[in-house]
């Protein structure tokens, strides 16, 4: 079950003079509000409050407590017709269940999680053989795409399971890859490291290479045992008459279907305490999180040396890692769905009819989608705060965004078209993600502008605090019809939220989006809309007035622990590979202490979750299963 955002709504304030709640508060809030339902028998939904009735429920039961608050939060209880809440009231409760259930449950310190097996995504599979046999082939595209799960990535252990399909398609990319391989000098060379000769038979030769192949391949050392049935599989091929180097090949991507290969597999800890990683599973963590690929010489050598718990040689190591190429990886495969600009390639490109400049410059297009991938990269590389997502004076700049923005950036004249880090003007609108074209594109429609999209967007992205999704039966935005008085968007939304309905939502979601009303569907900067000048003027749920981006942003940057928070379960949920439990709560608190102390440092975020506890460690084999987090929650 997921722990709930409520500790995130702390930007919608309590009301001016509001105490803090009580265990006994909460009790009379439950009984006045959900008793009617939830008692005896015929409890609805299998919800008892009877369950909840003492404090040392939190820790006991806090999966039915984080349930109550969501629902809560949502407004889907109490129902329609018993009784309304006001916003106030639904946050002070939710907030408070958000802290009491995570204070009960840190109250033993951070703890880890059982090793999960999981299968490589298809990304990860083309650098792993990438890397692996030195060819560059995009071999991603041969294989079924995967589906996101835990955070909300495609590396999620829940989601990354082999179906009958993926096998089918793994034979066929392996014999790919290797008769690709077979061809290239670099990666015949890289490969076949001994041949039959004066005093080496070809089985010698076979199990030559192979033992030195097997390593990198399954990511940890080998047995003779583990070698034993290649060999066997490179004779099989001889008898049938294949010359050796055939025979090698041949065996080599038999180990490119194994397991060992395809799944990610670590030791299971036989003991009832948990205990650290072993040292090249951690090694494999470590570059699949930062490059999504195997370990590369250097890697496995400092496993091999026992060096990877040493606090001081892994936080260079993290800086060496973060430089490399393979970084470039990390940054796209985590920010594109982080802030879901992957779906720009698909369903959420701007109309080609409305915008056919943009939908014709392949260069532009290609320059709008990498800047948050490069800008998150940089952020990174030059170990900046990590503030900077909410706002910068730098950004990622080319000619073509240059002219995109209509503003003079100081490009290196030589390289214009290439993508580099520029200082911006002191009156630009485009630090930080909310000034960049994929952020503003992704959250819109492909033929207009959308402030309660933009609005959802920084709540669930930013905030990390999704609104509920909408109820049944919801009446659409009217549209300004033909040969009408055009009205502008805040006109026509102000008139939606005059339905009761649609009002209790929107109070919270709009103001986020009316913000950033001047940047059209494609990020450019307006000043009117229909004729009219845009309104890009609101007010928060808690009082605070916003004019514009520049106002948007400070309000973010007063919430950048809000932010942070969301960003820190992100990253951990990514660099794990699944999804976080209430007991991980924990450890994002021990991460945000950290960077924090480090002023929000980039690099202070990466080293705080290698060095957390979920990542160092494995439970133990007596250990109860996690708590699992609710759908929608942090």
């Amino acid at each position: 079950m997921q722990f709930p955002r409520a500790s995130a709504l702390l930007f919608l304030a309590l009301p001016a003079g509001a105490e803090e709640l009580t265990f006994a508060a909460t009790q009379q809030f439950l009984t006045s509000n959900c008793a009617k339902c939830h008692s005896g028998k015929t409890a609805a939904g299998g919800f008892v409050l009877n369950r909840l009735t003492t404090a040392d429920t939190l820790q006991t039961a806090p999966v039915k407590w984080t349930r109550a608050a969501l629902r809560v939060r949502n407004g889907e209880m109490p129902p329609k017709g018993a009784g309304a809440l006001t916003v106030d009231e639904r946050e002070q409760f939710a907030q408070w269940v958000d802290r009491s259930v995570r204070g009960a449950v840190c109250s033993a310190g951070v703890k880890p999680s059982a090793s999960h097996i999981r299968r490589l995504n298809r990304d990860e599979y083309s650098a792993t053989i990438r890397d692996l046999l030195d060819i560059h082939l995009d071999l991603a595209k041969m294989l079924p795409s995967d589906g996101s799960g835990g955070e909300g990535f495609d590396n999620a252990a829940e989601t990354l399971f082999l179906s009958p399909l993926h096998s089918e398609k793994y034979l066929e990319v392996a014999k790919f890859a290797t008769d690709f391989a077979s061809k290239e000098y670099k990666s015949r060379s890289k490969v076949i490291i001994a041949r039959p000769g004066p005093g080496l038979t070809s089985d010698q030769a076979a199990h030559k290479i192979l033992e030195a192949f097997l390593p990198k391949a399954f990511r940890r050392p080998v047995a003779a045992a583990d070698v034993a049935p290649y060999v066997t599989l490179f004779r099989a091929a001889s008898q049938q008459g294949q010359p050796f180097e055939q025979a090698v090949w041949f065996a080599i991507r038999g180990a490119l279907v194994s397991p060992m290969f395809l799944f990610r597999v670590e030791p299971p800890n036989p003991d009832s305490k948990a205990r650290l990683l072993d040292q090249f599973s951690l090694a494999s963590r470590l570059s699949y999180f930062l490059w999504g690929s195997m370990p590369d010489e250097l890697l496995s050598d400092v496993a091999a040396a026992g060096k990877l718990n040493d606090t001081e040689f892994l936080q260079q190591l993290i800086r060496r890692m973060l430089r490399n190429d393979r970084s470039l990886g990390f940054a796209q495969r985590f920010i594109e769905q982080w802030l879901r600009t992957r779906e720009l390639a698909t369903d959420k490109a701007p109309d080609a009819k409305l915008y056919p400049a943009y939908a014709a410059d392949e260069d532009l297009r290609s320059d709008v989608r990498n800047q948050p991938v490069l800008f998150f990269r940089e952020v990174f590389i030059r170990n900046l705060p990590l503030t900077n997502f909410i706002d910068s004076k730098g950004t990622i700049g080319t000619r073509k965004l240059a002219q995109h923005f209509n503003e003079k950036l100081p490009l290196n004249n030589n390289a214009s078209s290439q993508p580099q880090w520029v200082e911006l003007p002191a009156d630009s609108r485009r630090g930080g993600l909310l000034g960049m074209p994929a952020v503003l594109a992704v959250a819109s429609y492909p033929y207009r502008t959308s402030p309660v999209l933009r609005g959802a967007w920084v709540l669930d992205s930013i905030l990390g605090t999704p609104p509920p999704p909408p109820p049944p039966n919801v009446p659409p935005l009217e549209e300004t019809s033909s040969g009408s008085t055009p009205r502008s968007m805040k006109e026509r939304l102000t008139q939606h939220r005059a339905n009761a309905v649609c009002a209790s939502c929107h109070t919270r979601i709009d103001p986020w989006g009316f913000a950033l009303e001047n940047y059209d569907p494609i990020g450019k900067w307006r000043d009117d809309e229909g004729g009219k000048p845009i309104d890009n003027t609101s007010e928060l749920l808690d009082g605070t007035q916003i004019h514009g981006p520049a106002a948007l942003k400070a309000a973010l940057m007063e919430r950048k622990d809000l932010f942070l928070r969301n960003l820190t379960n992100k990253m951990l949920g990514y660099a794990l590979g699944r999804g976080l439990t209430l007991q991980d709560s924990c450890a994002v608190d021990a991460i945000l202490a950290k960077v924090k102390e480090n002023n929000y440092s980039a690099q202070s975020l990466i080293e705080g979750i290698v060095m957390s506890v979920p990542f160092q460690q494995q439970a133990g084999r007596a250990s109860a299963p996690p708590m699992k987090k609710e759908a929608g929650k942090p």
